[in-house]
């Protein structure tokens, strides 16, 4: 069925609740495995048919968050999902007491177990309307930047759409894209500043409320860690700073000297690889899409199908358009098996990481489909964007085909911004960190904190004040995940030193990195992160020797990188 045909109807909330409690009574009343079994196997459909009406409100609304419709159907579900989450909770606690959980455990393993018992951490029925203040507190802020009307050149741009003008090869006009999106961000700041603050109160007394200190235990348990702690991440950081920092830094001395630019470069001119541009995307959108077809077909059998899929079922939506929420996500329709992709093209480079990233993770998806439980088909977090970012390095081999003559460019740049974007990933962490151990800073602190952490992870950029957005510490406004998905940061950080590993694999033998990615892949959320990666053979980011050693093979390569002809 294609996208466009999916029906939707709000579904009775009360008769919802009633169906749930019906299904934990008789899972509780089971006198055999075979029953309890086949009740399990009845509440899986039905946590696929709510997550299904649920995220087609999500899609939909991201579309156009104009829509009045898809708007109010957002609300009752940032209402109702808090709601349900009791009644799963209920679900939840029979299981982990269920005399049938070691017959559960022979045949699905012991991580739903694991994972359940994190889950029901998280939750009490008293948080409810704290819950539901949080979703709508997200919403307001993705709706006040999808509102975005930026004046700029005698014409009118959202946030995505000025996008392609900050990385202009001509300096003054990308300056002046630049100035353009601060002075909206400013102008909009005392809403921001409110927002972030309700929301960091709002967390902490959700942490506090569960017996923790503060909201940063809760947010690990929240994005489901199962495998490593904050001590762990701190270890991590460390690293970052030690060995990942300097080679940035010599990336970016290199760029300031290609582009005739004082060290440290401002933050427009951080935004320019190459004097003569940024390596930018041959063609329109639909030529984007036709490249990526002839990737996927080319690269497995797998692949193939996988996209033809999402070709033939609409399930890409990926032009920029007036009221569009911005960002980009990749997410599942469980009743129909297929993923789905929200994007907004702006003729950059990252439409086609929306290509070869968010179908990444679509891949793995479509991959795991059937798995049951419905929590092995997506893995946690950080394992899921190893599927994403890794699956970007395997399309550099078909650079040609997306980018044409600036193929060269893209290849430099695409391992140079992995490189460049660790540090930046990784500061987002640290400052989370912070906010939710000082939950008492005001909005200025907050942008102090940012401010000073620039210098730690960042040290290329100039806070001359140029920018006041940017140099007055206040640019992590603009990073929806910080409001959204809190914690959620460090795990692309985690999965880009990953993909490393997998690109120094591809460079050695394509087919057998493949083949070690689809080992990866197919695992599906059966097994921990550091589970699937000691599957596949591969190192863990938390040792020290997997960072340095990316480090050390990305840097003598970008040394050695012909870059003879290129301005």
């Amino acid at each position: 069925m294609k996208f466009s045909q999916m029906p939707y109807e709000r579904p009775d909330l009360d008769e919802l609740k009633k169906k749930l409690t019906k299904l934990t009574e008789k899972l509780r009343k089971a006198d055999s495995y075979k029953a309890a079994r086949d009740i399990f196997l009845l509440q899986q459909q039905e946590r696929k048919h709510i997550d299904t009406l649920s995220t087609l409100v999500e899609i939909r609304h991201s579309i156009d968050t104009r829509d009045k419709f898809y708007d109010e159907e957002m609300r009752f579900w940032n209402a109702a999902s808090p709601e349900l989450q009791e009644f799963e909770q209920e679900w939840i606690t029979e299981m982990l007491h269920s005399p049938w959980r070691e017959n559960f455990e022979r045949e699905y393993g012991s991580l739903m177990f694991q994972n359940a018992e994190i889950e029901a951490r998280t939750f009490k029925p008293e948080l409810i309307p704290s819950l539901q203040e949080e979703n709508r507190l997200v919403q307001d802020y993705e709706k006040l930047l999808a509102s975005a009307q930026i004046p700029f050149e005698g014409k009118v741009y959202t946030l995505s759409q000025l996008t392609p003008f900050k990385t202009d090869a001509d300096d003054s006009r990308r300056f002046a894209a630049w100035k353009a999106e601060g002075k909206w961000y400013k102008e909009n700041q005392p809403e921001l500043d409110r927002l972030y603050d309700e929301l960091v109160s709002l967390r902490d007394k959700m942490g506090r409320a569960l017996g923790y200190d503060n909201y940063i235990p809760l947010g690990y348990d929240r994005m489901g860690r199962n495998c490593y702690q904050k001590e762990d991440v701190e270890k991590f950081r460390n690293a970052v700073v030690k060995y990942l920092v300097p080679v940035a830094e010599l990336i970016y001395r290199r760029q300031a000297e290609r582009l005739g630019k004082k060290y440290p470069l401002s933050f427009s001119d951080a935004a320019l690889s190459f004097r003569s541009g940024n390596p930018r995307p041959q063609g329109d959108a639909q030529a984007i899409l036709s490249a990526g077809r002839k990737f996927y077909e080319e690269l497995s059998p797998e692949t193939a199908e996988f996209f033809n899929t999402m070709l033939s079922g609409e399930l890409l939506d990926v032009l920029s358009t007036e009221g569009k929420q911005a960002g980009g996500y990749c997410t599942s329709l469980m009743d129909y098996n297929v993923p789905f992709i929200f994007a907004n093209f702006n003729g950059t480079a990252g439409d086609v990481e929306v290509v070869t990233h968010e179908a990444g993770h679509a891949f793995a998806n479509y991959v795991n489909r059937d798995r049951i439980p419905i929590e092995y088909i997506w893995p946690s977090m950080e394992a899921c964007e190893v599927h994403s970012m890794s699956m970007e390095f395997f399309g550099e081999a078909w650079a040609e085909d997306f980018f044409g003559s600036d193929a060269r460019k893209f290849r430099y740049s695409h391992l140079a911004s992995a490189i460049t974007f660790i540090p930046y990933g990784t500061m987002v962490d640290h400052f989370q960190h912070i906010v939710f151990d000082r939950p008492e800073l005001s909005p200025r602190d907050r942008h102090n904190v940012w401010k000073e952490l620039l210098t730690v992870y960042m040290p290329w950029l100039r806070l001359d004040g140029e920018i006041p957005f940017y140099s007055d510490g206040e640019g992590w406004q603009r990073q929806h995940h910080i409001y959204s998905f809190p914690f959620y940061y460090i795990d692309y950080c985690l999965a880009q030193t990953v993909s490393l590993e997998f690109w120094a694999m591809i460079q050695k033998d394509r087919r057998k990195a493949w083949e070690c990615y689809m080992a990866y892949t197919k695992l599906g959320g059966s097994r921990t992160f550091v589970e699937l990666l000691r599957s596949a053979g591969l190192e863990t980011p938390f040792e020290e020797s997997c960072l340095r050693g990316v480090c050390e093979t990305a840097a003598e390569y970008l040394a050695g990188y012909d870059l003879s002809g290129i301005v």
